[in-house]
Formats: structure tokens, C-alpha cells, sequence
């Protein structure tokens, strides 16, 4: 009876125990076992990510508290600090500035409108991953999906632009990889308009902290107009049937944070391209392949912080000297107070000579009166 009770009395230990791992696995946003996940950190032999159904198996590619990073003065492209900036990773849905950048180039060039219409095609529906859960045929303006794809970082409508914008897919990638040559980043292939892990038989996209800043640079530089679509942290869809978040925490917990864009997947960890802008200043932090989120975004906010207090001083104001005219010296001034009555000055001299002819008058008179005969 005794031994029942003991056996008893451990089962409903080990059930609390069980249903309390369970509530802080849920807290913690994962379900991985911590048992499981404690072996994976400790194992040095575990090099790439376990595939989802018909992905590739590709390389782990994230370190703590990153695999790169590096922050550039944004109007000079100057390196303010980098720390192994030219290690490839996977940056995932990051490489969504590169498809803003195609598309906005096709809207300068009055090639596209934001007011065309996109159609979701069946392939697009099929994408998975964070979307705004296209139907096939559901159509939306160009610039609607612009809004999708950078605040909710909608994979689908990554797609959808792609097939429309490129003619396929491939289309698409051609041109982004096309961009990336021009604008030098030469550690840079894409091989999707998303950056999700790869299907079978395919490879992931790859680029590097530094390319990435370059890329960031040039579409602030080119389009301005991004952070249009990058600062917003809410924006409703479909109506407002559908409100879409940002990934970007930077963006209310970074004084002038407007931008850029976050990325994650799992054998590439979490990345971000930020920036800032202060006092008339902006800077550029790009965190590629961190371990953790949190860790992420803490380093890109020192980065921006670091960024901004490395940056050279700004010139003295230039003094504009008072332009020579060849006009007269003015005038001194007297104390006299100025006439109040604007014909004082006449009218004086005026009295003052008929005062003098009355007295030539007078004189006159008496000289002639002396000469006058006299009677007797």
C-alpha cells in the first residue's frame, strides 16, 4: 500500500512537472524540447539546419551574437565599424529591399505605377511562410502589395511581384541579381524573390553585411520615398479585414528609427537592415545571422547608437559677409529732433527776409523824410 502511494504521489510529481515545462516552453515562443535544444548548443558535429518537407538541407550560417555586422555613415557610405562584414550568410526575407529596389527603379522610370493592378497567381498562394494569405485571382494595387511586403513581409506578395514585375519568377530573380552587379555587391546571388529556404535541389540566398549596407544605401539615396513603406509599424489590409505588424521592434524602441527590414530562417538566424536619423544625420546598421532576436535587435540599436557617436563633426556654420554696395555714406545724425511740420524751414527764412525788407523799407523812409523841404 505504501509502495502504491509512493509511485502514486511521484506520478502526479512528474505530471506537474511535465505540464509546467510545457507552459514555459509555450511562454518562451518555441516547441522545442529545452532538453533537445540544450544537446543541439553543445554538439559541435550539428552543421545544417533539418529541412522542412521538400526543402534543401543547406549549412548553418548564424554565430552569437552574430556572423556579421558592420554600420556606415549613410551620406558617405564611410565604415564607422564592421566585424567580419564580408562572411556570406543567409539574410532571408532582408533581400525584400532588393525587390523594392527593382521595383521602385520601374516606377522612376514610368515603367510602373502604384496604382497598377496585381493579381495573385496560384503559385503565389502556395508560398508559405509570413503572408497575407493570398487567394488566387484576389487582386490588389501596386501599391498595396509594396505596404505587404514591407510590414508584414508578405512571402506571397513577394511572389505574386515577382511573376507579375518579371514574367516568372526567375524573371524576377535575373533582374535583382542584375541590380546587385551594378551596385557592386559582389558577395550577393539571390535565387528567390523571398528568401526562404531553399526547395530541394535549389540554394539559398546569400549576401553579406557589407552588400546589404550598400544596398541600403543606394535606396535611400536613389528612393527616398522607402521609408514610405519601412517606417510604418500598422498598416490594415484587405480592407481592414487583415491589420499587418512589423517585424522591426527598432522602430519604436530607436529614437529615429524609420527602416529598414528584418529576415529570419532558421539556418540562417535573424537578421536586419536598420537605420537612423538624427539631427539631419542618418546612419546604417546591418546585424546578418544572429542566434537570437532579442540579441539582434540590441545589437543593432548599439550599432546605430555607436554609428552616430562616431561620426565626424559637422563644419561651422559659414559666415556670409554683407554684400558692398556703392551708395553714399549715409548722413550723421544730429540731437536736434527733426521738424515736426514738414514747411517749418521755408516759412522761417521766408519771415525772416520780410522781416529784413521791412527794415530796409523803414530805413529808407527816414533818409527821405531828412531831405524834404521844411517850412518856416
Amino acid at each position: 500500500m505504501t509502495t502504491n502511494k509512493t509511485i502514486g504521489l511521484m506520478s502526479v510529481v512528474c505530471a506537474v512537472g511535465v505540464a509546467w515545462a510545457g507552459v514555459a516552453g509555450a511562454e518562451n515562443g518555441t516547441v522545442k524540447k529545452a532538453v533537445s535544444k540544450k544537446a543541439a548548443s553543445k554538439s559541435s558535429h550539428v552543421t545544417s539546419a533539418k529541412p522542412a518537407t521538400g526543402r534543401a538541407s543547406i549549412p548553418l550560417r548564424s554565430a552569437d551574437p552574430y556572423l556579421g555586422a558592420i554600420v556606415v555613415d549613410a551620406d558617405t557610405g564611410k565604415v564607422l565599424f564592421e566585424n567580419n562584414a564580408d562572411s556570406a550568410g543567409f539574410p532571408a526575407s532582408v533581400i525584400k529591399l532588393m525587390d523594392m529596389m527593382v521595383i521602385m527603379d520601374r516606377i522612376a522610370a514610368g515603367q510602373l505605377s502604384l496604382s497598377n493592378s496585381v493579381t495573385a497567381t496560384a503559385e503565389a498562394t502556395r508560398v508559405g511562410g509570413s503572408q497575407v494569405y493570398l487567394a488566387e485571382h484576389e487582386v490588389f494595387s501596386l501599391e498595396d502589395m509594396m505596404y505587404a511586403l514591407m510590414v508584414k513581409s508578405a512571402n506571397d506578395v513577394a511572389m505574386a511581384l515577382a511573376i507579375q514585375i518579371g514574367g516568372s519568377a526567375a524573371g524576377f530573380v535575373e533582374m535583382m541579381n542584375r541590380k546587385a552587379v551594378e551596385l557592386g555587391m559582389t558577395h550577393t546571388t539571390f535565387y528567390s524573390p523571398h528568401g526562404l529556404p531553399p526547395n530541394a535541389g535549389q540554394k539559398g540566398d546569400t549576401s553579406t553585411a557589407r552588400d546589404l549596407a550598400l544596398l541600403a544605401r543606394a535606396l535611400i539615396a536613389q528612393h527616398p520615398e522607402i521609408f514610405t513603406y519601412t517606417s510604418v509599424q500598422m498598416r490594415p489590409f484587405r480592407d481592414g479585414k487583415f491589420i499587418m505588424q512589423s517585424h522591426n521592434h527598432l522602430l519604436h524602441d530607436v529614437a529615429g528609427c524609420d527602416g529598414l527590414k528584418t529576415g529570419f530562417i532558421s539556418a540562417g538566424g535573424f537578421s536586419i537592415v536598420a537605420t537612423a536619423k538624427r539631427d539631419g544625420r542618418r546612419v546604417i546598421a546591418v546585424v546578418l545571422g544572429s542566434k537570437d532576436r532579442l540579441v539582434r535587435d540590441a545589437r543593432a540599436a548599439e550599432l546605430i547608437a555607436k554609428g552616430f557617436a562616431a561620426l565626424p563633426p559637422l563644419p561651422p556654420p559659414v559666415v556670409v559677409a554683407a554684400a558692398a554696395t556703392n551708395l553714399p555714406p549715409a548722413p550723421m545724425m544730429t540731437e536736434e529732433p527733426p521738424s515736426a511740420e514738414p514747411h517749418a524751414g521755408w516759412l522761417k527764412a521766408a519771415g525772416i527776409g520780410l522781416l529784413a525788407g521791412l527794415a530796409v523799407l523803414g530805413i529808407a523812409a527816414l533818409v527821405m523824410k531828412s531831405r524834404r523841404p521844411r517850412d518856416f
